[in-house]
């Protein structure tokens, strides 16, 4: 639900107010780390027969490719079918329900695959009192749940996050009484980190807020402490999935009629879509344009798109709208520094403010570019620039680089904001 701001003023006044108060609140968001669950125990509305993925909504018969793949692999992960066909009926019939993340206050990378055992990160915004759920890392291995990959190997890691690193986690979180996210990450933007593509100083954080919990924890002879600590300090990407579940609960508390400005951003094996904070439903558009790196043996007609919801972290300012702060980025997903820069101070041009928080060094600690406004996107004619991983046709990782929303998605944003506010 939005929540009503003014009335009876004009539609430019409108626009400003209601921009200025979603901005505010977006800032204001304060989350926390408060938990690990299984997602059927904690997300509400969540059943046992229930698969989210990632994307605007479509009906099954839509997925396809290595999305199409990685919601079998949840519902057999699961045990909700018994083999490959039993999959597709249940989906098919109904049998099995198919749901989109957000709809679930969640977010999911890649193909966004939540099933109702799997853990996830619960983070609450204090500021405002809503939740947002992430799932966990399933490590570095290329082959993914996330990017279209189900086999035993998969299997077992996942099992492996369900049954040791996400109890001792979660223990650990309980423990300390929560963990505060936002001072974590704007001090991981010091460190070279924009928490989107490179999470090393967040993921290293992270696991010294942990330390003192787990080391009471190993002297009790609490199960799995060891190696859940090496998991963390060998998964530099391990702290992704709190920046999202930070990004999101952050991002919900955007809802104002009248705001023109993005509460979110997603992509699905079908095309990319917005959501925006004074609107309601997804507004939809093509594939986002990418370029970047491949590793070494694939090519470019490799490329393919399973999903994505990793682009919450730039709807608030970070991922691509903090690239000076981790140049590095460059020998990853290709460019230079000085082209990371210049994406960067571009998105000053299609945003409503600056972070309070987040702060680029690069640029004087100037707050990071915050809250995407779809008439500056229209009249500017820039896109908004994203930090992702390349998923390949056959399934796994196959490079990184960066993308851009598609126009599309802004242009329907704008006509059905003027449908609904006049002017």
């Amino acid at each position: 639900m939005v929540t009503t701001i003014m009335k009876g003023t004009n539609e430019e006044n409108l626009a400003r107010l209601a921009n200025d108060e979603s901005f505010a609140r977006l800032d204001a968001a304060d989350p926390w780390v408060i938990d690990v669950k299984p997602a059927g125990e904690v997300i509400p509305g969540f059943h046992s027969r229930l698969v989210l993925t990632s994307g605007a909504p479509m009906p099954w018969s839509e997925y396809t490719g290595g999305q199409r793949e990685a919601l079998i692999g949840g519902a057999l992960f699961e045990g909700l079918a018994a083999d490959r066909a039993g999959a597709i009926a249940g989906f098919e019939s109904g049998d099995i329900e198919l749901g989109g993340c957000h709809d679930y206050a969640a977010v999911g990378s890649l193909a966004g695959i939540y099933t109702a055992s799997m853990p996830v990160f619960v983070v609450q915004n204090r500021t405002h009192g809503n939740l947002g759920f992430c799932n966990f890392y399933e490590g570095k291995e290329p082959r993914r749940l996330n990017y279209g990959c189900y086999d035993e190997g998969v299997h077992e890691r996942l099992l492996h996050v369900n049954t040791v690193l996400a109890p001792v986690v979660g223990e650990a979180i309980r423990r300390l009484g929560g963990i505060a996210l936002k001072p974590l990450i704007a001090k991981a933007l010091r460190m070279g980190d924009e928490v989107h593509s490179r999470n090393a100083a967040a993921s290293i954080l992270f696991g010294r807020e942990i330390l003192p919990s787990t080391l009471d924890m190993v002297q009790e002879d609490f199960p799995g402490v060891r190696e859940t600590m090496l998991h963390l300090a060998e998964n530099d990407y391990f702290f992704l999935r709190l920046s999202m579940a930070a990004a999101k609960a952050s991002a919900d508390a955007m809802h104002v009629q009248g705001s023109s400005l993005v509460s979110a951003m997603a992509f699905s094996c079908r095309g990319f879509a917005i959501k925006v904070a004074g609107l309601e439903g997804w507004f939809e558009g093509p594939p986002p344009l990418h370029e970047g790196k491949l590793f070494a043996g694939h090519s470019e007609e490799e490329i393919t798109w399973m999903g994505g919801e990793s682009p919450i972290t730039e709807t608030i300012g970070l991922g691509g709208f903090a690239q000076a702060c981790a140049l590095s980025l460059q020998n990853y997903q290709g460019g230079s520094a000085a082209a990371m820069i210049d994406r960067n101070t571009e998105m000053y041009q299609i945003v409503h403010g600056e972070n309070g928080s987040y702060k680029i060094s690069l640029f004087d600690f100037r707050g990071t570019p915050t809250g995407i406004d779809i008439f500056k996107v229209l009249d500017t004619g820039i896109l908004p620039v994203m930090d992702v991983g390349l998923a390949g046709r056959d399934g796994g990782q196959i490079g990184a680089g960066v993308i851009r929303a598609p126009r599309e998605c802004f242009e329907l944003a704008a006509a059905a904001w003027t449908k609904k506010y006049g002017g």
